[in-house]
């Protein structure tokens, strides 16, 4: 859905708002009448190829889906019989195992703002006999950040792992360059790297996400699981017109990077809020102990009831992290909308608490 409808704004859609161009936007409309009375390909090889020649890896170890959902429920109903899962996480990690007695959870304290220790979760995981480990970097929901040289010393640590997954559906806006496991994955027979491309390409209704394994095994499995015709012809499309945009593309996911650095500076002005430290282009928020709102809302202030107050108010939607396993209910997530919405959400924020600082 678009991200404003009837005066809302959306701060929970997790997109790039930048790309696709109004150019590529506009080449896709006039060919939709061919695009939608198309089949797809049913063989994946040239679009792997438009989308290794972006990401810069070996086209045949990717394999493209109908989003990195696809490739969640594929693995966790699959190839795994029991799996470390650090809470709370992304819900589709826990929701689409086969069973919940394959998943042991490992809580985060909120305390230590939810961050996960690699080092720590990897010791934990050989103490409970489990063979695979879930990493998202940057974290889902709480937008923490592993560089890329912790990564790789955990993955060198975690060889006896039977299977690593690491999602990095957010990492094009941790850093420039992009700090990406691709650039060194197929040194680790273990690891599978699954991304979403409907948050850093912002085009999340196309449902288009991809996995990169160097094991053969794990990708034949993966292969003979997806159904023919899981992607859909105007999302190949888009991706066929990746190469020739790149610069475009870079150029809008530095923009998000500016504005989310942006916003949490806004954040930090507000008192009453701790925006945590993020690498994604979300941000954690709690709200603190003494924070309360103003006139009817006074009194300790819940994520739910800011939600309510902010949706009430202001028509501005934000995510209430409080159905999250593992989450207290002082949380919201803030997905960066660009500039000038996002200053239109710090303003209604500020008017909520009732005061900023200097």
């Amino acid at each position: 859905m678009p991200d404003q409808i009837g005066g809302i704004l959306d701060f929970c859609t997790i997109s790039n708002p930048y790309y696709p161009t109004p150019e590529m936007l506009a080449d896709i409309q006039a060919r939709l009448p061919t695009l939608i009375k198309s089949y797809p390909s049913c063989d994946q090889s040239i679009s792997r190829k438009h989308l290794a020649e972006v990401i810069h890896v070996d086209p045949e170890h990717l394999l493209i889906g109908n989003g990195a959902t696809e490739f969640i429920s594929i693995v966790c109903r699959s190839l795994i019989r029991n799996i470390g899962i650090a809470i709370p996480t992304f819900g589709d990690y826990l929701h689409k195992l086969k069973s919940t007695r394959a998943a042991r959870l490992y809580r985060l304290r909120a305390d230590h703002r939810y961050q996960l220790n690699l080092a720590a979760y990897l010791a934990w995981a050989r103490n409970n006999g489990l063979k695979s480990l879930i990493v998202i970097n940057p974290a889902n929901p709480t937008g923490q950040f592993h560089s890329l040289d912790d990564l790789r010393e955990f993955l060198t640590s975690a060889q006896d792992m039977d299977l690593v997954i690491v999602d990095e559906s957010f990492i094009d806006f941790a850093g420039d360059p992009v700090p990406s496991l691709l650039s060194c994955a197929d040194a680790f027979p273990n690891l599978l790297v699954v991304r979403s491309m409907g948050k850093h390409c912002g085009v999340p209704g196309l449902r288009l996400g991809y996995c990169y394994v160097a094991n053969r095994k794990f990708l034949d499995q993966l292969q003979k699981a997806l159904p023919t015709w899981n992607v859909n012809t105007i999302a190949e499309y888009f991706l066929s017109l990746l190469p020739s945009t790149d610069d475009d593309y870079h150029r809008t996911r530095r923009m998000v990077i500016d504005d989310i650095r942006a916003l949490h500076a806004g954040l930090l002005k507000i008192r009453g809020f701790t925006p945590y430290p993020s690498g994604a282009n979300f941000i954690l928020v709690r709200m603190d102990d003494d924070a309360a709102g103003s006139g009817s809302d006074k009194g300790p202030l819940t994520a739910t009831k800011l939600c309510d107050r902010l949706a009430r108010d202001f028509k501005i939607y934000v995510c209430d992290c409080t159905n999250k396993v593992g989450m207290d209910s002082r949380h919201v997530c803030l997905a960066t909308q660009g500039r000038e919405k996002d200053q239109h959400l710090l303003d209604a924020l500020g008017q909520i608490l009732g005061r900023c600082s200097p």
